[in-house]
């Protein structure tokens, strides 16, 4: 009674805080106001840069910041400015963003051919701009493997914490989640950390103290102002290419402004001047094919002139595939993305994220949509819902179908695994010639053995974790673990649940894997070293282009890839003004 008592009082300080800290939040989403960050509409006609980074996102920013210390650079977004909308710096609107399906949007939905509903950013910042926050290091292995200078990728790593990184507070549910995954064995209790450690730990978030997301964007701060231009709205239509004998050499950009006017930006003369793709996993092979390096045959079938054949371009497409467990409470459980992971031997992540969100509204007002964070079915997951008919009709249905569920039945949160890698691999390739519409994508989900076999031993995860006395007050007594499988697999989460039954055996929670298999938005590939780019992301057979974003990625950083992804950008920005000196000298500008 006692320790009930104790955890009521834990939770109504914890909410009772969190309210005041949420409270502040629009005063302090202020905007912004970097000197350098124009709308496409005012570029010029025609302009000349050393380095022309395409895409401002996770990567992007801290390169176009670092490159701008000491060259001229000019740094393109399709999107707009996450400054500009509250929703995108509010955790609490953290599913609002993933439901807005406008052209205006920060978050661009797409539907892979696996039928796994999925987003990619359109604003500058990128992913940073609509995950839900995790921050954490690529491990030692990881960073071995890929051939990275150890010490260099630990500056940059702080570099990147000093300003968007931060530890959270735990609330009652995720501490519970925490001494539920130490009491099953997943050990050592490395407490928090962003390095990358078996066992379990809490990790940082981009989400600070009163609930403020901090992006990539944010990272442009250490810009030199006269040496970057920034234009939002700025779509790119095509890499422009010269030759050097046969061999092909980027020279600039095409982009379009928001109102279709055409401009040119050109190289300046100089052997270490750049083109640089960081528009990330679909953007960056899409832009690649729609500039003519791609595999033939492809191209050919769309009328584009091929430049260079690569037919590696597109290939390698990866999406760790996320299962979660829907865990209904008994007593009160904070708003919570994910702060917390167990990072297994058998290759599987657990994570928690906790609470619906019911807005506050005024007074006679209609209230907003109940939200319930990474799992809201506006964000247009829907369990029941096949792909070809999943449409708004659809999801409007399902929101108002959540709206006459009594609070109590959606007082929980999901605890969640994901799979290492994965193993499994699938391919993009273009729908059209429109740069702004989504390619075709399949990733193949489960496709490969070992992916099914780590899905299947975290689900078992999450049941000892939900079983065990750490996470007792936040279940029911005599709690089932086969019908909480049935109930997520009814929850409108995704589009692939087929009304199957689930019991206990491995081949039911096979087909459960495959049936509720969700993204988690750590989607990579598509440039990968080796296949299109070297190991210092140049793109094979070209001169003067490279990539440098999560498309190189062979599989996926740590237990979530923002961190390492920012840290690239700084990671190489810092290596090509070392290496611009050597050609240029020191005293060059």
């Amino acid at each position: 009674m006692a320790s009930d008592l104790n955890s009521a009082q834990a939770m109504a300080v914890f909410t009772v805080a969190s309210f005041f800290a949420l409270l502040c939040m629009a005063q302090q989403a202020r905007a912004v106001n970097y000197t350098f960050m124009r709308e496409a509409v005012d570029a010029p006609p025609v302009a000349y840069y050393d380095y022309i980074i395409i895409g401002g996102g996770t990567a992007g920013c801290p390169l176009a910041a670092t490159l701008s210390q000491r060259s001229r650079v000019l740094l393109l977004e399709r999107g707009g400015s996450p400054y500009e909308d509250g929703r995108v710096l509010s955790m609490l609107h953290f599913s609002d963003v993933l439901a807005d399906t406008s052209a205006s949007s920060p978050s661009q939905r797409f539907v892979s051919e696996d039928g796994v509903i999925n987003s990619r950013p359109r604003v500058l910042g990128g992913g940073s701009c609509i995950n839900a926050g995790f921050f954490t290091r690529a491990g030692a292995g990881y960073v071995r493997a890929v051939g990275w200078d150890p010490r260099e990728v630990l500056a940059a790593y702080r570099w990147v914490e000093d300003v968007v990184a931060f530890q959270p507070a735990l609330g009652p549910w995720q501490a519970a989640v925490r001494r539920g995954l130490l009491e099953t064995g997943v050990l050592p209790d490395s407490g928090f950390t962003y390095d990358h450690i078996p066992g379990t730990k809490v990790g940082g978030s981009i989400f600070d103290a009163d609930g403020r997301r901090h992006t990539a964007a944010d990272l442009l701060r250490y810009s030199n102002p006269d040496g970057i231009d920034l234009f939002l709205r700025a779509r790119v239509a095509r890499i422009l290419f010269g030759y050097k004998g046969t061999k092909p050499v980027a020279r600039g950009v095409v982009f379009r402004d928001a109102q279709g006017g055409a401009h040119v930006a050109y190289l300046n003369r100089g052997a270490a001047n750049e083109v640089i793709l960081s528009a990330g996993a679909l953007g960056s092979p899409q832009q690649l094919m729609l500039s003519g390096i791609g595999p033939a045959d492809h191209l050919r079938s769309l009328s584009i002139d091929v430049i260079l054949d690569l037919p590696g371009v597109g290939q390698g497409m990866s999406d760790n595939p996320m299962n979660a467990i829907y865990v209904p409470s008994p007593s009160p459980v904070e708003v919570s993305l994910i702060q917390v992971v167990g990072i297994t031997r058998f290759g599987s992540y657990i994570e928690g994220a906790s609470g619906a969100n019911w807005n506050s509204h005024p007074s006679g007002t209609q209230p907003p949509p109940r939200n319930f964070g990474m799992f809201s079915p506006q964000t247009g997951q829907l369990a029941t819902v096949p792909p070809a008919q999943r449409t708004p009709e659809a999801i409007a249905r399902a929101v108002e179908a959540m709206s006459q569920v009594p609070d109590a039945a959606l007082r929980g949160g999901f605890i969640l695994e994901k799979v290492l890698g994965p193993q499994s691999t699938g391919s993009l390739a273009l729908r059209n010639l429109d740069p702004d519409d989504n390619p075709s994508v399949r990733f193949n989900y489960f496709a490969h053995p070992d992916d099914l076999r780590r899905c299947v031993a975290g689900i078992s995860a999450i049941e000892r974790v939900i079983r065990s006395r750490a996470f007792s007050r936040f279940t029911y007594p005599n709690f089932a673990f086969p019908a909480a499988l049935n109930v997520t697999a009814d929850f409108p989460v995704n589009t692939l649940h087929g009304g199957r039954r689930v019991g206990g055996d491995p081949r039911a929670l096979e087909q459960f894997c495959r049936d509720t298999v969700m993204t988690i938005w750590h989607y990579h590939g598509g440039c990968q070293v080796g296949r299109v780019v070297d190991r210092d992301y140049k793109v094979l057979g070209v001169e003067a282009l490279r990539v440098i974003d999560g498309s190189t990625f062979n599989a996926s950083p740590g237990t979530n890839p923002q961190a390492t992804v920012m840290m690239l950008g700084r990671y190489m920005g810092v290596k090509l003004l070392k290496e611009r000196m050597l050609v240029e000298g020191p005293g060059a500008r």
